[in-house]
């Protein structure tokens, strides 16, 4: 039997190993280990960097910690299946490994432009657990994909129990007039029009006792003047997460959301982020750094753990300590 599913230590790959910009150099401590959270992660100071969207983990520097040497798992999701949209990198990679590491099967899904970092994501998990981990890559603006993926998840896992709409575009612009009807249409079809109709094709699937989780944003509450479409998609979010909640209860299906903050993930350097304020990112937080997607990743176990039982409709905030409503 692999140790590592049991004490949840992983073995990562020579390449996370090796990597000298990797800032997840956790080999001490874990998500259970009690620390200052000004100090437990570096505060990052990237440097000015593009790439073209969607963006890779691979190519992100600093390097993020989405918990391959830093997630200790405890079983908390043992014999569950779950199905992760955006889960090649950033948050949506944490959560798959953190799932996995708590003894879930897991299904990624991702662009195709995405598959090396999808690779990576499936290299972490196989290396460090028992668990089976299945890539579905296909584009969340297509209806048609949309309607068919949590068929293609049950077919692959053999069943679906939680189900996290994770994905999402972020395009900074600074001007309303500069707002293409294209990029406003896709990023509401990928946001939010996605996760209706995942969500309602997944619901066939889905028994009592399943779970539903929903990123959303702090730009939910607290919206950047350059970021007006993506903000928007994440308000409908939080009222999509609050209405449905209240209409599976009763079929005992919960539905809840995460609120991040600001996290560094491949989303912030592919254009959505101004390239020149990248440098000062999540230092005007209260802790005063960015996030890393690790740190996110235990709010997701529990909304999918039985200890959230009586938890429907809730948004959990997790930003650093930013105020919200």
């Amino acid at each position: 039997m692999n140790d590592a599913k049991n004490t949840g230590t992983a073995k990562p790959s020579s390449e996370v190993s090796a990597d000298p910009k990797d800032h997840a150099d956790q080999e001490s401590t874990d998500q259970l280990t009690v620390q200052n959270p000004v100090t437990r992660y570096p505060e990052i100071t990237p440097p000015e960097q593009d790439q073209p969207e969607p963006g890779l983990d691979a190519e992100l520097e600093p390097r993020s910690d989405r918990g391959q040497k830093s997630y200790r798992g405890t079983g908390r999701l043992e014999g569950r299946k779950a199905l992760v949209t955006g889960g090649d990198s950033g948050i949506g990679a944490a959560v798959a490994i953190a799932f996995a590491r708590e003894g879930a099967d897991v299904a990624l899904n991702y662009l195709p432009a995405e598959e090396e970092d999808a690779q990576w994501v499936k290299s972490v998990i196989e290396e460090s657990t028992e668990q089976s981990v299945h890539l579905i890559p296909g584009d969340l603006a297509d209806r048609a994909f949309c309607e068919q993926l949590p068929d293609a998840a049950v077919k692959a896992l053999g069943s679906l129990d939680i189900l996290v709409n994770n994905a999402g575009k972020q395009i900074s612009i600074d001007s309303l007039e500069d707002l293409t009807d294209e990029q406003l249409t896709t990023t509401f079809d990928v946001n939010i029009i996605a996760m209706f109709r995942i969500t309602k094709a997944a619901l066939k699937h889905l028994k009592p006792g399943a779970s539903i989780i929903n990123s959303t944003s702090i730009q939910a509450y607290n919206p950047s003047p350059n970021l007006l479409d993506y903000a928007s998609t994440k308000a409908a979010i939080n009222n999509f997460t609050k209405g449905l909640g209240q209409q599976l209860a009763p079929k005992g299906i919960r539905v809840n959301a995460v609120a991040p903050g600001p996290i560094w993930t491949p989303l912030q350097v592919s254009d959505g982020q101004p390239k020149e304020d990248l440098p000062e990112f999540g230092k005007q937080t209260p802790l005063g750094r960015a996030g890393q997607p690790a740190e996110l990743a235990p709010a997701y176990v529990f909304l999918a753990s039985a200890e959230s039982s009586y938890v429907i409709g809730e948004t959990l905030n997790v930003n650093g300590g930013t105020p919200t409503p």
